[in-house]
């Protein structure tokens, strides 16, 4: 393993943001993995560093192939992490919004530049990444419709599901999007939870990249099970949105299977503990995100299900 700081943004009172890439092998550059991106994606960078300790393993015990590289980025906004904020510290810009990135430009421009240019070149890229609502998800892998996906390549995950979307104007700047227009095959990578760790996700997580490397000949340690991916269009799916603004009381889980008229969600008031209203559930479908904050505003997605035909 070669440890090296790819990008490095100096500061005047803190100490210099070191974007740090973990690498094995020498050879081709073959793919790339994303850890947190924002600041409160703990999970993320979990999930990187628990690869990195798989990979050594793997690297001594000579079962990977050292002339195709693979590169790990656990994290590339720890300056975020360190106080608790999502966005960036200083002007709460999203990274993941600035992609390809400009070397003249703002902050977050000038680290996406610095990042991308190391990057652009993979021929995958794995981005483990999170919703804008904070939530729970059903583990699963979304890519964008650029003309360039390869969903065929998406299913070595072995992953349940598999969600495909039209990308919309402000994708352009993502990375998964310009990873994806430089001829890389990029996946997005949705573990369950983002600012809490989730061992069985991150478990499940770590061994899809371990199913993918094998599968694509980069490593010969063989990893047994995984599904039969399921291709879900977005369009597939049921957003069920408060009216009210008020405590969120959660009356299913991810991955629960719902009818239609179940009671899926309740806003209560604050003060009075009243029941404000009750999200239904439309039609019968599969829990696949559920809002996990307490506190929720009027017309906020809390759920969102897979129909079942």
């Amino acid at each position: 393993m070669k440890k090296e700081v790819i990008y490095e943004l100096k500061s005047l009172y803190r100490d210099p943001l070191r974007i740090t890439g973990y690498s094995f092998g020498e050879g081709k550059e073959s793919i790339c993995i994303v850890g947190a991106m924002r600041g409160n994606e703990v999970q993320q960078i979990y999930v990187c560093s628990q690869i990195i300790q798989k990979l050594q393993e793997l690297e001594r015990n000579r079962q990977l192939d050292p002339r195709q590289k693979i590169m790990v980025i656990p994290s590339i906004n720890h300056y975020s992490m360190n106080i608790a904020k999502r966005f960036w510290a200083q002007d709460d810009t999203d990274i993941n919004r600035m992609f390809p990135g400009y070397n003249e430009g703002e902050t977050t421009q000038r680290i996406a530049e610095g990042v991308f240019r190391n990057i652009k070149d993979y021929i995958y890229g794995i981005q483990f990444t999170s919703f804008y609502i904070p939530g729970e998800f059903a583990t699963h892998i979304r890519m964008m419709k650029t003309g360039l996906e390869d969903i065929e390549d998406a299913k070595l995950f072995g992953l349940p599901y598999i969600v495909v979307r039209n990308p919309r104007p402000y994708d352009t700047t993502t990375l998964n999007y310009n990873w994806q227009i430089w001829n890389c095959k990029a996946y997005s990578f949705y573990t369950k939870d983002t600012d809490i760790i989730d061992e069985v996700s991150v478990k499940e997580a770590v061994n899809c990249v371990l199913r993918f490397l094998y599968q694509k000949g980069l490593s010969s340690y063989k990893m047994s099970g995984g599904y039969i991916s399921e291709i879900v269009p977005e369009g597939q799916m049921l957003s069920l949105k408060t009216t009210q603004a008020g405590i969120l009381r959660r009356l299913v889980e991810v991955n629960d299977e719902v009818e239609k008229g179940q009671v899926l969600a309740e806003v209560l008031d604050p003060y009075e503990g009243t029941v404000l209203e009750k999200i239904y559930a439309l039609k019968r479908g599969m829990v696949f995100f559920v809002h996990s904050q307490p506190l929720v505003y009027s017309q906020t997605a809390v759920v969102k299900l897979k129909l079942i035909d």
